[in-house]
């Protein structure tokens, strides 16, 4: 009998294979495999209830186990979210018609595993909105917090104050909102798909909205009192024990506010989630938080969800998704009564009128992804304030990477995602020169002499974090502004062919890219690309490769990185080689030993 083990952060998880394992993608990756010999066709699961499951060791109510033998298919669980969990393993391993006899136990780590999307900023069609539903439940997923209300519009619709629906009372996209109806049955799609649809009623700041509408501030008395009828409302639509009042980014004017609101919230049966940084509670004063930025603390005795380093509106198409797969959530192994899960979220800060480029440019679909395996199996590495946005270049979180990147690429073919392998990318970096503020200056590796200083792996490569050194590590520990890098490899085309390059060298987050640029920061559009020594504007779309070995040369200057004003400006790099279409990696082989 052959056995093997994957090493999962601090947990040891066998798959024992009586037979070798077929080639499935299993994505969350089980807790236990145990594979048989021969298959057998797919038929109507038989379901036993059970009072536990095995081996299980939290989490029961979404436990299973999945046993594929000779005499059929057998779910055993819980309650339905077990059954529910059992299927979708059950159609991974359905190949064909076809199913390998296995047997499969299995719970996640962590109760609360969702993604967050900002349709208060930015209305986002229903037709995405179930998709996301749809493919993300797929993936046990089992959180859709959507974020209704924000200083742009009132995206909710309210029988009792229409005003804050109309088009005057919205800065963007004005008089785009969802109905009660469509509401209501966005609910009932994301139960029916094991989902928990959380509406978050954001106050009492991020609320300019309300006050287009009404013309007095949120923190008043009668603002209390309208917020509570829209409370209300809100409960009459979603299912959720859960509702979000957000208590973010504002100065707290009315001391009773927040508390008069929890109260209400928990009045009607319900229970009341903050975001953290946001208003102070003690344990029993609030039912969970959310934790947001790095400064959100868990606090023991109230439930949190992590979502600090996790908006993939701050990603890197590449970088982060490698953090966000290595990360602990949560600083720990797996959750308890205190550490619920974590959650992913999309702000459209920024307004990009084009949906499919939203999700393109801020890579939900793989974001959420990456999410659901790390989040059902617990574990990790670091977190993402350690060194953990760029590729390990060996050892244990680099062989996990390429096994989860292996087993998710497939799922994201057909869907709106920037995302394409980089396991396979290596780069050398060069020592970094002092530029004394002329980012046009030449340095020996333009004129053919190279020296490597280091290696780096993956497609986007942090040399200075988006939220500095303190923070999040990029690959240097203290950088200087006034530097410039060089980065090299060579890829091997198996034939001549024409590639889309996808090359970047974001400056800003894209919350923040509406900022004025630092007197005498980094340009992107100084840095420059060479192809087989020939020169590639940044701004071209295809290259074309000859077969066989194809040197890469891009320089990489910086000024300043950062003033008072703006502390957000990142040294970095993407480049990475697509297929014509956009939809898949070039069939590239890279060296970067020189």
């Amino acid at each position: 009998m052959k056995r093997f083990a994957i090493l999962l952060g601090l947990s040891l998880i066998a798959l024992s294979c009586a037979s070798p394992a077929p080639e499935v993608s299993l994505l969350p990756l089980p807790k236990e495999v145990r594979w048989g010999r021969g298959s057998v066709a797919v038929s109507e699961p038989d379901v036993q209830w059970v009072d536990s499951i095995p081996g299980a060791r939290q989490n029961e109510d979404e436990a299973y186990r999945l046993t594929v033998g000779k005499q059929g298919i057998l779910i055993e669980a819980v309650t339905e979210k077990g059954r529910w969990n059992a299927l979708q393993t059950l159609s991974q391993l359905t190949r064909d018609g076809k199913v390998t006899c296995c047997t499969v136990t299995d719970w996640p780590s962590f109760r609360v595993r969702g993604w967050m999307m900002d349709v208060g900023r930015t209305y986002i069609s229903l037709e995405e909105l179930y998709r996301e539903v749809e493919v993300f439940s797929r993936f046990k997923l089992n959180v859709f917090h959507l974020h209704l209300t924000e200083n742009e519009a009132w995206r909710l619709e309210s029988k009792l104050y229409p005003q804050l629906n109309a088009p005057d009372a919205m800065t963007r996209q004005k008089g785009l909102f969802y109905t009660r109806k469509e509401i209501r049955e966005l609910d009932a799609f994301c139960r029916s798909r094991g989902v928990t649809l959380v509406p978050e009623i954001d106050m009492p700041g991020h609320s300019a909205a309300f006050e287009r509408a009404f013309g007095f501030p949120m923190q008043s008395e009668k603002g209390l009192a309208v917020v509570q009828d829209l409370l209300e409302e809100a409960m009459e639509v979603f299912s959720s024990e859960y509702i979000h009042i957000g208590t973010d980014e504002v100065h707290f004017t009315m001391e009773d506010f927040v508390p008069e609101v929890v109260r209400f919230v928990r009045s009607k049966g319900r229970k009341a989630v903050s975001w953290n940084p946001g208003w102070t509670y003690a344990p029993g004063e609030i039912d969970a938080t959310q934790l947001w930025s790095y400064r959100g603390k868990a606090q023991p005795g109230i439930p949190a969800v992590d979502c600090r380093l996790h908006y993939v509106n701050h990603y890197d198409l590449f970088g982060d998704i490698v953090a966000l797969h290595t990360s602990r959530i949560c600083g720990a192994d797996e959750g308890s009564p205190d550490l619920a899960g974590s959650i992913v979220a999309l702000w459209n800060d920024v307004y990009i009128p084009d949906e499919e480029r939203i999700l393109r440019e801020n890579n939900l679909y793989a974001s959420a992804l990456t999410l659901s395996d790390r989040a059902w199996r617990g574990g990790g590495y670091q977190y993402f304030d350690a060194f953990g946005a760029v590729l390990p270049e060996e050892g244990p979180a680099r062989a996990d990477f390429l096994d989860f990147e292996k087993r998710m690429l497939p799922y994201l073919d057909g869907l709106p995602s920037g995302y394409v392998r980089q396991g396979n990318a290596r780069w050398a970096l060069s020592p970094v020169y002092p530029n004394g503020g002329d980012l046009d200056a030449v340095f020996p590796p333009e004129e053919g002499e190279w020296e490597t200083d280091r290696t780096v792996s993956g497609s986007g490569i942090y040399l200075r974090h988006v939220w500095g050194p303190s923070i999040v590590a990029g690959v240097y520990p203290d950088p200087q502004p006034g530097s410039t890098v060089y980065a090299r490899t060579r890829i091997c085309s198996d034939r001549e062919q024409t590639v889309r390059m996808l090359f970047q060298t974001q400056n800003h987050s894209r919350s923040e890219r509406d900022l004025p640029e630092p007197e005498g920061a980094w340009d992107y559009r100084r840095s420059r690309i060479w192809i087989d020594g020939k020169e590639i504007q940044p701004s071209e779309r295809t290259v074309r490769l000859q077969k066989g070995w194809n040197e890469v040369l891009v320089k990489l200057p910086v000024g300043a990185f950062s003033t008072p004003e703006t502390r957000l400006v990142k040294w970095m790099f993407t480049c990475a080689f697509l297929t014509p279409d956009g939809r898949s990696a070039a069939p590239l082989t890279y060296d970067c030993n020189f």
